[in-house]
């Protein structure tokens, strides 16, 4: 069943058949009235030629001295021939209607008792020759020829429109076809359109429709793997809080009970943290480059405050904390987004960074485009591994690893929203990690 058509759409084969219908309608009238009007001058020319023809086939002749006929009405009532003598004398008569005598040779209209007449003149030494003709039926045989000139017009436009209608609809024919397809999948069905027989001007669309499939079927697979991981990550300290609080209500000792206590709050605290991190994933992935808010930031004004914030958390384990930035490093997107991504690279820093390391936290400029650069003093991450640690739930191999392994994951997530990406490498000036981010560069105000 097909859906209702939404306000303001129009349909394509509607269009083009009353487009060129219109159009050949349009041109089979002016032709037709080209063709009409040139039919009757070339039938004007025509009999004016023949009276000029007839003229000059009696100019030849002997003078008829004295003759005085009258034509029987069964003649050929279209024509006047009249013919005088060199002295004046009236010598024919064709028909009963006698036209006044005219000095003006050769061509030229006549109205007498109401009728029009075209009147041809000749005059030789023997005799003056004068020829009409009635202009009302002159006027018809001329627009029975100019109809006749008319036909082939008549009956070529509807040919040629039933012609082009047919075309039209078999060239649409593979756009209903696509369609009765797409109508035709399951929900789940997000194999590949046939391209095979469609026009050059659809192959495009049809391109990209599966390759929006193809992205799908990669965002449904990466959906249904991180629901699974989310189910088996939350199975974990889920299935500790329930062993904590069974500890807790087996125990009457009230030092015990306080350390399950507390184990119960890390737990809850760690399940809630990993609970915001999965919910900040998702939004992160799903949400497409133009949402948010997005303006100019300075990188180097929003560090400061998310520096200063996590200077707590890396005096207690005496690691030094430094942003190092002498010029702002502006850039379009968003600033929770790009505050998210900071923090985390910052978190994971301390958090690998053994007691009284270092942590920096750099701004610059590298050919024309803001980096933010996070390094530090801990073990960093052989090579083969660094790509891996972008996969959710995945941690690092170091005693230190006891997150939820999805702070990289959010990160670059966020870092494609911004169109840029997250690399990781070796810190040359700290011996441990390295992870930038090279933003791209805003065109000048």
């Amino acid at each position: 069943m097909k859906a209702p058509a939404a306000p303001g759409t129009h349909s394509l084969r509607r269009r083009l058949l009353v487009s060129v219908m219109a159009a050949i309608l349009i041109g089979a009238v002016f032709q037709g009235a080209s063709a009409y009007r040139s039919a009757l001058a070339q039938a004007d020319t025509l009999f004016d030629y023949h009276l000029q023809q007839m003229a000059n086939s009696l100019r030849g002749g002997p003078a008829l001295p004295g003759l005085q006929l009258d034509t029987a009405p069964g003649e050929d009532a279209g024509y006047v021939i009249q013919i005088w003598s060199a002295d004046g004398t009236h010598v024919f008569q064709s028909s009963r209607v006698v036209l006044p005598p005219r000095a003006v040779l050769g061509f030229t209209d006549v109205t007498h008792k109401g009728t029009r007449y075209r009147v041809f003149s000749v005059q030789t030494p023997l005799q003056t020759i004068q020829i009409a003709q009635n202009m009302d039926d002159r006027l018809s045989r001329a627009r029975t020829l100019a109809a006749r000139a008319l036909l082939p017009m008549a009956i070529v436009a509807p040919l040629l429109m039933l012609v082009l209608w047919w075309l039209i609809n078999r060239s649409l024919a593979p756009l209903e076809r696509t369609r009765q397809q797409v109508a035709a999948r399951a929900a789940d069905d997000l194999t590949a359109l046939p391209e095979a027989g469609l026009p050059e001007e659809v192959q495009p669309l049809v391109q990209e429709i599966n390759l929006l499939f193809g992205r799908l079927h990669d965002s449904f697979d990466a959906q249904r793997a991180f629901v699974a991981n989310a189910a088996h990550e939350l199975r974990s300290p889920l299935t500790a809080l329930k062993l904590q609080a069974q500890s807790l209500a087996r125990t009457s000792d009230p030092q015990a009970q306080q350390q399950a206590v507390t184990r119960l709050n890390q737990g809850v605290d760690r399940a809630i943290a990993l609970m915001q991190q999965l919910l900040v994933l998702a939004r992160q992935e799903s949400a497409h480059p133009s949402t948010g808010t997005r303006r100019r930031i300075d990188l180097l004004a929003l560090s400061e405050p998310i520096v200063r914030e996590l200077q707590p958390l890396a005096q207690a384990r005496s690691i030094m904390l430094t942003l190092h930035g002498t010029a702002p490093g502006w850039v379009e997107g968003d600033a929770d987004g790009l505050s998210i991504l900071l923090r985390n690279l910052l978190e994971n820093a301390i958090k690998y960074t053994p007691d009284n390391g270092r942590v920096t936290l750099a701004v610059h400029l590298r050919d024309g485009r803001p980096v933010w650069a996070v390094e530090d003093s801990g073990p960093g991450i052989p090579d083969a591994q660094r790509e891996r640690m972008f996969e959710r739930f995945v941690r690092g191999e170091h005693q230190a690893a006891t997150g939820s392994g999805l702070g990289l994951s959010i990160a670059r997530a966020i870092a494609l929203r911004h169109g840029t990406r997250l690399t990781l490498g070796q810190s040359q000036q700290l011996g441990g990690l390295s992870a930038q981010v090279a933003f791209p560069a805003l065109p000048a105000q």
